[in-house]
């Protein structure tokens, strides 16, 4: 009797301690979320402030008289409709390129046999030791002879591979059941209605967590867009916004319209990462489980 009251004071003991670390976990994530956001918080509150609450001290979180009014000025005061149009054709037009081009060389890598064929993907890998801005200059050179600069050919051809891409594809596809796809070549389905009826659909978490960092990171490019552009009406939304507040002279004077033209941009990305976030997390979790 003794012995089961020890264990039962034990098994409370370990509980309550289970409970303790599950709290103090929560209580990290919290204060990290928290201090992560905070950024985001303070551009939007600022973004309905006026100038004078913007730069008074002690500073306030939130306006005595919100000032919507700033998003239509913001938005307006240049051409952000075109700069938007701009960000969003060009991330997408790369990553429907990027999608094709990863999809079809990790699907050679994974269910193709031809001579060579692991040492290419090494040296295929091996190129992500190569810092990207080495390639700005012959890139830069090669446009320039095909007179592609200032053009969406030049935003979007040369990014129309990756190689992360490659891996992150490859790795989904290698943790196919090999029974199903035997299965689909019984029925007579060539490599094509492998690729796009089967490995491709089985596939989404890899293929959203893809799109999101993609779409994500084009989007937000500057400095490739700042140097194979020139004309206005090829800048992308980040390029505006920077040559607008400080070509203008609002840059470090226009505080509530900065912020508030840098709230309407990020605002897709935020929807993005909502809608996307289940298959994000489970294309996160999934990469390197098997290689």
């Amino acid at each position: 009797m003794i012995r089961v009251i020890s264990l039962v004071r034990t098994v409370n003991t370990g509980r309550r301690s289970q409970h303790g670390l599950h709290a103090l976990a929560h209580v990290v994530l919290l204060l990290v979320s928290v201090a992560v956001a905070w950024p985001f918080i303070w551009m939007i509150t600022s973004a309905l402030k006026t100038r004078d609450e913007v730069f008074r001290f002690p500073p306030s979180l939130w306006p005595a008289v919100p000032q919507w009014g700033n998003f239509p000025e913001a938005w307006f005061a240049a051409p952000f409709t075109r700069y938007f149009f701009n960000s969003v054709y060009t991330a997408s037009a790369i990553l429907v390129l990027q999608i094709a081009v990863a999809a079809l060389a990790a699907y050679s890598f994974s269910f193709i046999r031809f001579p060579g064929r692991d040492f290419l993907f090494i040296v295929v890998l091996s190129t992500l030791m190569i810092p990207v801005v080495v390639t700005f200059i012959p890139s830069y050179v090669i446009l320039a002879r095909l007179g592609w600069l200032d053009s969406y050919k030049a935003l979007i051809i040369p990014s129309g591979a990756n190689v992360f891409g490659i891996f992150l594809f490859r790795q989904g596809f290698r943790q196919l059941p090999r029974e199903l796809l035997d299965a689909a070549r019984i029925d007579g389905a060539g490599h094509l209605r492998l690729l796009l009826r089967i490995v491709l659909p089985l596939n989404k978490p890899y293929i959203i967590t893809f799109s999101v960092f993609t779409f994500v990171g084009y989007y937000n490019a500057y400095f490739w867009p700042l140097l194979v552009t020139d004309s206005p009406e090829m800048r992308l939304l980040t390029v505006g916004l920077t040559s607008f507040f400080i070509e203008a002279g609002a840059y470090g004077i226009e505080w509530p319209l900065m912020m508030a033209a840098n709230s309407l941009a990020i605002a897709p990305l935020f929807i993005l990462f909502v809608f996307a976030q289940r298959w994000y997390v489970q294309g996160v979790a999934s990469i390197g489980l098997k290689g």
